[in-house]
């Protein structure tokens, strides 16, 4: 034992991580190389309060520790060794003498690079720094506020999104060659990553974690993850990374048990064991435990320069109930359910990171109906900016998959978001959990011809993007992956040889373009104002119309779910003037019938949807419609140049709806 600190460590950085306070415990603990006066090498820390002995052994000593026992500091339960003469590449582990008195060998928790899979062994790295070059990046990203700004985020999975063969994963490096130029083709701000951190079972895409400090040797070195980011930053790309601080898995070279003893996770196996997923929670009450995953988040923005987490399964880590069978329900303090010491570390996380990053992006996926989850703490919330709108995503899917001609008894389930939409900031995410384990691809999931599925998959999408909240997109929905994911293969890129799978490639990149481009579309998200209903009510027909307002215009969007068609859907609006049709997704350039004859409408004064002026329109069917308002100076100019403007029609309470060859007479609906 010494008191004494040693060479890189101070007493006021063992304190801190000690306390829970420690926010770059990453800067001390683990593998360092250093200068010293004994020349250079290498200084290892960690923490084993409950080991007996501790060693370093690896490569460069055969395995064999004895001559490399580390000395504890005091009764911090931190370890110590300096190894002169190592250089970064050497493998490495630590060897602990339990209490017990059995020898186990475990990676570096705080390892920052990782032998590939199967071998379990940390990698000492070399910790220059990396030459970045994203200044004007970051200038940009301060400049503005997520919350009204545009955030269009593309979810990948690196091991499949593109792949040279079985196992054969492309590089960091080669990832920035394709993905980052595609993504920017294809108009997203941001890629979101499903998790980096170093996992041993490929099945798990990330989420079972052994190394939390490492990037995943799969893909190459963590200077090639740096090298990713900062060429994304270039291309003016954020990068978001999936986190995981609920759980980790229970491969005898990581965390579980790690010093002989319950460490990470708790001594109570009713909170520790998480029986669905075979993994263990951590113990959010242990004050190492929180500097160790606090210092995670930190490292991944400081030393990557990651511009945001999605923090994994929020509602499992905050109940102490959840997923697990009642004979294993524990209570707090207060007799609830409620994981305090998870809440209480969420809200230190968020806190933390916003203390750094005031511009980072901290996203909660959380299905639960917590309150306030993006609230400021000082607020009582748990201080994140964004919250995945679970509610939203579960109600769309359910109504996209039923007959077009049940609709109408569940149109609920597309307008009841609309009740709670403004209650925290959203993200509206079409995910990668919703495409896989027999869920079927989103395409599949519409029902009807094969025609129609395209069809309503396009209406979905128009709907998504319009609809309150940020957006995210897991990868092949762009073009329509028919199959559902499949973890271990790439992408079906060979569907965008197919006509109707390129049309629909075609689409999402022109709908992804309005989106950035029509400001009343996201920057006032936040407000109730931003959102108003033409027709909340049209459930015999399935159809909604609705504006979304910015600080200085508006647009116009009607939804057709049925199978019907209608030649003359009569809307109100809420100003005179010449209305443009920006999209329809029934053109025939993103697949659908429709040469787009008519291109503007002219509203004329004929009440409706309690308004003074109104419009119609040539509404086909599972066809979205995005119109801009133009003003009426622009009419006037246009009609006197003859120019494609639709001019109303007189027999509104009589429009005729047609059904696959089969016409029917009916009113258009509208309440006017």
């Amino acid at each position: 034992m010494i008191d004494a600190m040693p060479i890189g460590l101070s007493k006021e950085d063992i304190y801190l991580f000690n306390r829970g306070e420690s926010h770059h415990s990453y800067k001390f603990m683990g593998a360092h190389p250093i200068v010293s006066a004994e020349g250079t090498g290498v200084r290892f820390a960690v923490w084993a309060p409950e080991a007996s002995v501790a060693r370093v052994i690896g490569s460069f000593n055969n395995w064999n520790g004895e001559a490399h026992r580390m000395e504890r500091i005091g009764t911090t339960g931190v370890h110590v060794l300096f190894v002169p003469h190592l250089r970064a590449g050497e493998l490495y582990k630590y060897e602990f003498l339990t209490r017990e008195g059995a020898v186990i060998r475990k990676s570096d928790p705080y390892a920052f690079q990782s032998e590939l899979r199967p071998g379990t062994a940390s990698v000492i790295a070399d910790c220059s720094e990396y030459p970045w070059s994203d200044g004007p990046w970051y200038e940009e990203r301060n400049g503005k506020m997520p919350y009204t700004s545009p955030l269009l985020i593309y979810e990948t999975h690196p091991g499949s999104w593109k792949i040279k063969g079985k196992e054969l994963f492309y590089t960091y490096e080669e990832l920035a060659d394709d993905l980052i130029p595609y993504a920017v083709h294809m108009g997203y701000t941001h890629i979101e990553l499903l998790p980096l951190a170093e996992h041993p079972l490929d099945q798990s895409w990330g989420y079972q974690i052994t190394g939390f400090y490492s990037p995943t040797a799969r893909y190459g070195n963590p200077r090639g993850l740096m090298a990713f980011v900062n060429s994304c930053h270039r291309s003016g790309l954020g990068v978001i990374m999936d986190w995981v601080p609920g759980h980790f898995c229970k491969d005898d070279h990581g965390l579980r048990l790690f010093d002989g003893s319950p460490l990470y996770e708790g001594a109570d196996a009713r909170r520790a064991e998480l029986p669905l997923w075979g993994t263990l929670a951590f113990d959010f009450s242990r004050s190492e435990v929180v500097s160790f995953l606090i210092s995670n988040a930190i490292y991944w923005m400081d030393r990557f320069h990651i511009d945001g987490l999605r923090v994994d399964a929020v509602a499992n880590m905050i109940n102490l109930h959840m997923d697990r069978a009642p004979d294993c329900f524990t209570f707090n303090e207060l007799g609830g359910k409620d994981n305090l010491d998870a809440l209480r570390f969420l809200k230190k996380l968020n806190e933390t990171v916003f203390h750094y990053y005031p511009n980072a992006l901290m996203l909660a996926e959380d299905s639960s109906a917590w309150p306030a989850v993006t609230s400021p703490t000082y607020l009582g919330g748990l201080g994140f900016n964004f919250k995945w709108n679970m509610g939203w995503m579960n109600d769309m899917l359910r109504y996209m998959e039923m007959q077009p001609e049940h609709r109408r008894l569940h149109h609920h389930l597309i307008t009841f978001s609309l009740c709670y939409a403004f209650s925290e900031n959203y993200i509206l995410p079409l995910s990668h959990d919703e495409v896989v384990h027999g869920k079927r691809s989103l395409l599949n999931k519409m029902p009807g011809s094969y025609g129609e599925k395209f069809a309503q998959l396009r209406l979905f999408y128009g709907y998504w993007m319009t609809h309150p909240g940020k957006k995210l997109l897991f990868m092949g929905g762009e073009w329509g992956q028919f199959d559902e994911w499949k973890d271990s293969d790439m992408l079906d890129w060979m569907l965008l040889d197919y006509d109707a799978h390129r049309s629909m490639h075609n689409y999402v990149r022109t709908l992804n373009g309005l989106y950035r481009g029509q400001p009343s579309l996201w920057e006032r998200d936040r407000e109730p104002e931003c959102f108003q209903w033409i027709d909340v009510h049209n459930s015999e027909q399935s159809i909604i119309s609705f504006i979304r307002c910015g600080f200085s215009d508006f647009v116009v969007i009607v939804a057709n779910f049925s199978r019907e068609e209608y030649c003359n859907y009569r809307i109100g609006v809420p100003k005179h003037g010449l209305y443009r049709i920006l999209l329809n997704s029934n053109e025939r350039q993103f697949g659908g019938t429709d040469t787009l004859q008519q291109r503007c409408c002219s509203s004329e004064k004929t009440a409706w949807h309690g308004r003074d002026q109104s419009i119609s329109l040539q509404l086909p069917p599972f066809t979205f419609m995005l119109l801009a308002y133009e003003g009426g100076h622009i009419l006037n100019n246009l009609l006197q140049e003859g120019v494609g403007v639709h001019e109303p029609q007189r027999n509104d309470s009589n429009a005729v709806g047609r059904r696959r060859g089969k016409k029917t007479r009916r009113a258009d609906k509208g309440s006017g």
